[in-house]
């Protein structure tokens, strides 16, 4: 037991010296000198959240500087006292994730009864890191084109944060799925929620998953390149989500986004006459019928329970609700299937010119020219004069019907038939519907134990589902459907121990849920499978024991 209980305790502790490199806080850092330019250590020195009224406090050292380290993201007041001189003040600060502002303190002899009040200067050169960074606001995300358009790993159209990228030099963003700084690998970027990892653990390009709801987020803070150690684990930028929270007034919003076909453009090289039968439609463009609304509301404020408990300039609370809702019906979709000739083993109508390398025409040992596209029968597989493996080419590019393999065949006879002659692009999908559902309910609790000690929890969950419909009813061309959960939760504590040091602990569990289901059986096509130990052939890949149970892919990350 002993042993068990130090190994924990290890653990704990190392993971506690981790959550300092896990941060979504800002800081306020400078130097306090009379009006000679001589440093004063001692000095008192508050930054006040003007929204909650937290009080932060540190004192400045003997050299006269201090660090108010660990900011909650937001705008705060800045009052610098000693004994013999007049009380500083600046007002209107904006203390911004990750990254350090510089505010110095030039005190005027005088009575501490007095004061004086600095109002915005000029911003100064950057010196206190070499960090390139980036600071968006929800204003500004609100006013991007943050619809996220489908594509391979996309999960549809619910507005995503990481849209801000746009905004950046040197980055792009498509689809939900490439995501690349700077010339950086694509999708090796590193998200953060609340100071705690938020990366997609199980397939890194498949962002929305577990994304946050745009108007829960207060600020994201991108570092693109040159980033303190601290922020490390990141290649392509490093993303850092600060989730709003509650204030002493209540404040609200709701909105909706929606897109209607009536206001889409037709799809190009489309008659409408030919779904309708309606010749006075001809010269029409089709508009899939396609309905997205992406509709929510945020409310946040004191928490107050009557006369139980006022939680003005103490206890907050923050609710975000985001629902997005698709449903479409496409008739334009075209696939490429078998050919008809292609099904009886006939492949001369593929054949193409012969192959050409360095500008010469391709031959093979025994000097006869290699076409594209040629199949060989394998029957014919013998050793050339030098050495070489060579065969002969079927005549006229046809596989005899007696070599087509029976399990092939039957798996053939699932693929639809054509419905014109062409080659490519020669099976019109029926018309089939689909529809994408995403919720994301979210809520922030801040609390004020004390001057010294604040404490926050937020939650989240992104469910997403979708019968991801592409028109084909076979099992094997039939995507999965969607299913997907992700819960984030979050917490983090804050004490200031003395004026110079500052304790901070953050605590995070990301879970996500993605289903994988088997539903194509070869049962009856003739394949022969070898079944591995542990598993049991049926319709389903499914674990042993507890058969009957569809195969759940399915990951969880622990932070502290």
């Amino acid at each position: 037991m002993k042993i068990r209980f130090s190994f924990f305790g290890v653990c704990l502790f190392l993971s506690v010296l981790t959550a300092f490199a896990q941060t979504d806080r800002g800081t306020i850092t400078g130097t306090v000198s009379d009006a000679t330019g001589a440093v004063i250590p001692g000095a008192a020195i508050e930054a006040k959240n003007v929204a909650t009224g937290t009080v932060y406090q540190a004192g400045s050292s003997e050299t006269g500087n201090y660090t108010l380290a660990q900011l909650p993201a937001g705008t705060y007041e800045l009052s610098v006292e000693l004994q013999g001189f007049r009380k500083f003040v600046r007002p209107g600060i904006i203390v911004e994730v990750a990254r350090v502002t510089r505010i110095d303190a030039a005190l005027q002899v005088g009575a501490a009864t007095e004061s004086v009040t600095v109002q915005a200067e000029s911003p100064l050169l950057k010196t206190e890191s070499g960090e390139v960074s980036h600071n968006i606001g929800t204003d500004q995300l609100n006013s991007l084109p943050v619809v996220t358009l489908p594509g391979v790993g996309g999960l549809g159209n619910i507005r995503n944060p990481l849209q801000a990228v746009t905004l950046l030099p040197g980055a792009s963003f498509a689809n939900d799925n490439t995501l690349r700084i700077n010339g950086m690998p694509n999708s090796s970027q590193s998200i953060r929620v609340e100071g705690q990892d938020a990366t997609n653990g199980m397939w890194r390009q498949l962002n929305q998953i577990n994304q946050a709801g745009i108007d829960a987020i207060q600020e994201v803070a991108i570092q693109t390149s040159n980033y303190a150690a601290e922020y490390g684990q990141a290649g392509g930028g490093y993303f850092n989500y600060t989730m709003k929270s509650g204030t002493n007034q209540f404040h609200g919003g709701a909105y909706e986004y929606f897109v209607n076909e009536f206001l889409n453009a037709g799809t190009p090289f489309t008659d409408r006459a030919t779904i309708t039968n309606d010749p006075s439609k001809a010269g029409q463009h089709i508009r899939d019928t396609q309905r997205k609304s992406d509709y929510g509301f945020t409310v946040g404020g004191p928490i107050l329970l009557g006369k139980l408990y006022n939680g003005h300039e103490k206890t907050f609370f923050f609710f975000s609700f985001e629902q997005y809702r698709e449903s479409q019906f496409t008739t334009s979709g075209v696939a490429t299937v078998p050919t008809l000739a292609y099904r009886r083993g006939d492949f001369g109508a593929a054949l193409l010119p012969q192959l050409t390398i360095g500008g010469q025409p391709a031959v093979d040992p025994l000097g006869r020219p290699v076409f594209q596209n040629q199949i060989y029968d394998p029957r014919t597989t013998r050793l050339a004069p030098d050495g070489s493996r060579i065969r002969d080419p079927f005549p006229n590019n046809v596989v005899p019907p007696g070599l087509l393999d029976p399990v092939a065949l039957k798996v053939q006879a699932l693929i639809p038939l054509p419905t014109n002659n062409d080659l490519l692009n020669n099976y019109s999908i029926p018309g089939y519907t689909n529809f994408r559902h995403t919720t994301i309910p979210s809520f922030k609790i801040d609390h004020n134990i004390g001057a010294k000690k604040h404490l926050s929890w937020y939650f989240s969950q992104t469910h997403t589902v979708s019968p991801s419909a592409n028109g084909f009813t076979q099992a094997f061309t039939a995507l999965l459907p969607q299913d997907d959960v992700a819960y984030t939760t979050r917490v983090n504590y804050d004490q200031t121990v003395t004026p110079s040091l500052l304790f901070h602990l953050g605590a995070g569990l990301l879970h996500t849920n993605h289903p994988q289901i088997r539903n194509f059986s070869p049962s009856g096509s003739g394949f022969r499978r070898r079944v591995p130990e542990g598993y049991q052939a049926d319709r389903q890949c499914q674990r042993h024991p507890g058969a009957g149970q569809p195969y759940v892919q399915s990951g969880r990350r622990i932070d502290l």
